[in-house]
């Protein structure tokens, strides 16, 4: 423990990042995202917490963060766990309450997203005199960005979907239904208190809203690679609602 916190350098420039990790059945993944996470940020010197905010998951997902606690320090493991799952909303509300960070990633649990983006995000808020930005989102539509490991079926409905929401809602972001962000802690708490939608429609009334209240959004190219363990948590109930935000959203803002 002693040689691991010795080869961090910090920066020393008071910014401190909070990653706030949402998990429901990840036992398998949080350990490999955990390390990752505590590999990059070392290697990259920003000071960080990883904030796991566990709904009840049946699997032992909270017993693993335990584990994992005691393994990276209580000051870099914070478990925030509820009794049951009650949407990703309030997990990122739940999650802020306890954040010591001025900037908070949002992320998926289940190894989508990797952890070798994260210096890439830092790099635009930072650069606050240089017109840094309010957000950043990590987009799957841009540049180098991509998706791996998904059928055509998937590709589809996340072209289909992300296509018709820019028609409709010109939203200034290319990629508005991925969850890989950087926000300014203060810009986060005021998007979640105004969005009112649950499951895969939050995060596109996030950057919805941002648009409205004229934050600023800024873009890094990711590639989102499938889960390789558990199972997706998209189905058919979540495309109609989807579509129902959607459309909700259209004659709303």
């Amino acid at each position: 423990m002693a040689s691991r916190k010795g080869s961090q350098q910090s920066r020393g420039d008071g910014d401190k990042y909070s990653v706030l990790l949402p998990t429901y059945n990840e036992r398998e993944n949080l350990p490999l995202i955990v390390w990752l996470l505590v590999k990059y940020f070392g290697e990259s010197g920003y000071e960080y917490e990883i904030i796991v905010i566990d709904d009840g998951s049946p699997d032992g997902t909270l017993e693993v963060a335990e584990q994992l606690q005691k393994i990276y320090g209580e000051d870099k493991i914070l478990l925030r766990p509820r009794a049951k799952k009650l949407g990703l909303g309030t997990a990122y509300i739940h999650g802020i309450k306890h954040a010591r960070g001025n900037y908070v990633f949002i992320m998926d649990a289940d190894l989508s997203h990797h952890p070798k983006f994260i210096p890439e995000f830092i790099k635009s808020p930072r650069k606050q005199r240089e017109g840094g930005y309010d957000l950043v989102s990590g987009t799957r539509y841009r540049g180098d960005g991509g998706v791996y490991g998904w059928d055509l079926r998937r590709k589809l409905i996340s072209r289909g979907a992300n296509y018709v929401t820019q028609v409709l809602l010109r939203p200034g972001a290319s990629d508005l239904t991925g969850s890989f962000r950087l926000y300014k802690k203060e810009v986060l708490e005021s998007l979640v208190e105004r969005c009112v939608s649950r499951g895969y429609v939050f995060q596109m009334e996030m950057i919805v809203r941002a648009r409205q209240l004229n934050y600023t959004i800024g873009e890094v190219p990711i590639s989102f690679v499938d889960r390789v363990y558990g199972e997706s948590k998209l189905g058919g109930n979540e495309i109609v609602s989807f579509l129902k935000g959607l459309l909700t959203l259209f004659a709303t803002t």
